[in-house]
This record gives structure tokens, C-alpha cells and sequence, in this order.
């Protein structure tokens, strides 16, 4: 009955071990995904969100200026008639 014990001893420690294995083989496996994603995304170009939004930012005080000055002409336009 001991050596029963034993077997099935060994084969839940060899699970145990081979459990282990699977996860650190998945951590690296993620690891290596997402350094080939960071790369890619690095290659291609793409701006952060930061800078997106200081550029549209930039974008709508410039379209406000501009209405603004359109609204000034028109002014001195109706003005100067």
C-alpha cells in the first residue's frame, strides 16, 4: 500500500513540476509578445496620446482664431460699405 502511495506521490509532484514549467513558458511567451508589439508599434510611426491631444489642442485654437478673425473682417468689411 506504501509503494501505491509513493507512485502517486511522484506522479502529483511531477504534475506539480510540469505545471510550473507551463506558466513560466507562458510568462515568456507574453513577454516576447509584447516586446514584438512594442517594436512593431515603435516601427510604424504612431504618436502617443499626449501628443495627439496637444496637436488637436492646437487645432482648435487655431479654427477659434480663425473665426474669430473672419468675424472681424466681416465687420470691417460691413463697415468700410
Amino acid at each position: 500500500m506504501q509503494t501505491r502511495n509513493k507512485v502517486f506521490d511522484d506522479l502529483s509532484q511531477l504534475m506539480t513540476n510540469a505545471m510550473g514549467v507551463a506558466q513560466g513558458a507562458k510568462e515568456e511567451a507574453e513577454t516576447a509578445l509584447k516586446g514584438m508589439v512594442d517594436r512593431w508599434l515603435a516601427d510604424r510611426d504612431f504618436v502617443t496620446r499626449e501628443e495627439f491631444d496637444a496637436v488637436r489642442a492646437m487645432a482648435q485654437k487655431a479654427r477659434e482664431e480663425n473665426e474669430a478673425l473672419k468675424a472681424r473682417l466681416d465687420a470691417l468689411e460691413t463697415a468700410s460699405k
